[in-house]
């Protein structure tokens, strides 16, 4: 089983349409204009990520964190006492290790056992796997072709699709793009 946490609501349905759970906190900021980052939370919503944050380690035997939030520090989401309740043998994958972690134990470029948890902090790990990195890209490309392009070769834009809508950038000689037309020209 597969439960998905993000602060950003539109991933909640990117996350269930592939079979997962997602795990909603109320109140979170609007990370929408970050470029996928994560962005500053209020105090009060900290705390209810804390406490769900902890309620589900505890049943988790693998979680992968990604949070960061540029030009800051990555936030710490895995506190040493949620760390304690995890089962024996469980493992966190932290690619967020460069800017200092999801946990508060992450060492960046290694791996630590604590309490039988073991903590991989490695934000380069992607380039470790070039050959199943290039598979996987291939394949999304391949897979996103499919959208744009119907049976006979010919491009076809569906502007109802999310994906097909937030990558076109200029279409009939318009921007079409909300965030680059939004963007002031110099």
């Amino acid at each position: 089983m597969v439960e998905v946490f993000d602060t950003r609501p539109e991933v909640k349905e990117e996350v269930m349409s592939l079979g997962a759970k997602f795990i909603e906190v109320e109140g979170a900021a609007d990370a929408s204009m970050a470029g996928g980052y994560a962005v500053s939370q209020s105090e009060d919503f900290l705390q209810k990520q804390k406490m769900k944050i902890a309620e589900n380690v505890l049943k988790t035997d693998i979680i992968i964190t990604t949070a960061q939030i540029p030009g800051k520090r990555a936030p710490v989401l895995i506190t040493e006492e949620m760390l304690k309740t995890m089962k024996n043998g469980s493992v966190i994958v932290d690619l967020a290790a460069a800017t200092g972690g999801n946990t508060e134990l992450t060492r960046n470029e290694e791996t630590i056992s604590y309490n039988g948890v073991s903590i991989v902090g490695n934000s380069n790990l992607p380039s470790t796997m070039p050959y199943d990195a290039s598979k996987m890209y291939g394949k999304n490309i391949a897979n996103f072709l499919q959208l744009i392009i119907n049976k006979d070769g010919n491009l076809n834009l569906n502007f109802e699709d999310d994906l097909v809508k937030g990558t076109c950038i200029v279409h009939d000689s318009k921007i079409v793009n909300e965030k680059v037309a939004g963007l002031k020209q110099a």
